[in-house]
């Protein structure tokens, strides 16, 4: 899964560079639109199962930076899944140069108790179809 990014304003510090922070933002919108091609609305999801999707572990590499009012490419793909968490390998692009590469965990959490929880039987199944597809 890849979305467009144009880079704001917004998202740059005085020199008119993308602050490092923000890619994590970019990242998160990528997540997002896979978990939605997939058929995973997040805010129905937290609603009906109780649990969120909280990032355990963050893993980034910054090779390039990205400017101001460039359009970048934003990735996403499900390189593991386990009974309580899944593995994103994520990338930032400009055109065919990697500025920004990341291996990010999400925990699936009980939104009551804040403790891990199973993946539900449904979000496996979506998600392994996502994490096969991307294998292929």
């Amino acid at each position: 899964m890849k979305i467009p990014v144009r880079v704001y304003y917004q998202d740059t510090d005085a020199g008119g560079v993308v602050f490092h922070a923000q890619y994590l933002a970019f990242m998160e919108r990528a997540r997002t639109e896979l978990l939605n091609d997939a058929g995973v609305d997040i805010a129905r999801f937290a609603e009906r199962h109780g649990l969120l999707f909280l990032v355990h572990e963050l893993s980034v590499r910054y090779h390039q930076p990205g400017r101001l009012n460039e359009m970048l490419s934003v990735s996403a793909e499900v390189v593991k899944l386990g009974r309580a968490s899944l593995v994103f390998r994520q990338r930032v692009e400009r055109g065919r140069q990697l500025l920004v590469e990341a291996d990010v965990t999400l925990a699936l959490v009980d939104r009551d108790r804040m403790k891990p929880a199973r993946i539900p039987e449904e979000l496996g199944t979506a998600l392994g179809a996502v994490h096969k597809q991307g294998l292929k």
